[in-house]
């Protein structure tokens, strides 16, 4: 296990740094010069002081050791300084942002995996029933949805129409911190970036079971009397939440892409609004930085995901 641990820790090392290279490259590519994200259009400058600029900030380098530099300061933990936040330190952006971000999609998944393994278990135990039907095309809208379009219809009916929820923010303006009041303006984000995650894993849930209840040893344990509820708890789930641990760990990359979308639909306070904001005002530092963390967070979960699917199953074996 260690041996398999370390090996998939080096490979998530290397992609990694190939997700640095690929978006430093494509952030250089984009149209304009990365120079006039540091000017003020109100104050130009001469080309004297642009050269000057263009030197101080290393932009005059070739960009393979431009990339080389940002590296090697990244390494010591430097991700720069932002450009529209008045020189603040990028890590110290980013880290003020993870909280909030971790908070929603950690409750999202939350709800995803409690609501997408019971559906699953209950369309598979109901095979081909009206409840089964009804549930594999929930989750086939749920499938189908973009985050955006769901963060944007739960918030016209929620918040807008029936008025039952917040419209946006972590807590109320004006008021003093309280835990309900965070956890009031958190069930409608979650909920939505829950949706394609629980359709998800409830159509992986619901095949794996099926699969699983054909098997001989379930039916050896129905031929002897066992009760119903203890065959499906004690001998088919653990089999089949195997390639659903998979997919669990898989969806985190959907909830990222879909926690930008929530988080500027709702404002929240979180990774996605920061790295919509520095695609906005091309603030390069703080979009590196950010790639970069959640390139690892993503890493990080899928290497727990790998070691998680050898221990529900010990037979196993990893190298």
């Amino acid at each position: 296990m260690l041996h398999y641990g370390l090996k998939r820790l080096v490979i998530g090392i290397g992609m990694l740094i190939a997700l640095s290279v690929l978006v430093f490259v494509l952030l250089r590519l984009t149209p304009g010069d990365p120079i006039d994200a540091y000017i003020d259009p109100s104050t130009p400058l001469s080309p004297a002081a642009m050269a000057d600029l263009r030197e101080r900030l290393g932009l005059d380098r070739p960009l393979p050791l431009q990339y080389v530099g940002w590296l090697q300061q990244a390494l010591q933990g430097n991700l720069g300084y932002s450009v529209k936040r008045l020189d603040q330190p990028v890590l110290t952006l980013v880290l003020s942002r993870i909280g909030p971000t971790v908070l929603l999609m950690g409750s999202a998944l939350i709800m995803a995996i409690v609501a997408g393994i019971a559906a699953g278990v209950i369309g598979a135990v109901r095979r081909n029933s009206v409840t089964d039907i009804s549930l594999s095309v929930l989750a086939l809208a749920g499938i189908s949805s973009p985050a955006f379009l769901s963060a944007l219809l739960g918030l016209y009916i929620f918040a807008v129409r029936l008025g039952c929820l917040p419209s946006g923010g972590m807590l109320t303006p004006g008021e003093d911190f309280s835990i309900g009041d965070l956890l009031w303006h958190l069930i409608l984000p979650a909920a939505l970036l829950a949706i394609a995650q629980a359709a998800l894993i409830m159509r992986y849930m619901r095949a794996s079971l099926l699969e699983v209840l054909n098997q001989d040893y379930v039916r050896t344990a129905r031929a002897k009397g066992v009760f119903e509820f203890w065959v499906i708890v004690k001998h088919a789930l653990r089999n089949a939440l195997l390639p659903v641990v998979t997919v669990i760990g898989s969806t985190i990359g959907l909830a990222i892409g879909g926690a930008i979308f929530v988080e500027s639909v709702f404002n929240w306070p979180g990774m996605g609004l920061l790295l919509v904001d520095a695609v906005t005002s091309r603030d390069y530092p703080v979009i590196m930085g950010a790639t970069l963390v959640i390139g690892a967070c993503v890493i990080l979960v899928n290497l727990l995901t790998d070691l998680a699917y050898a221990v529900i199953d010990p037979r196993i074996k990893v190298g």
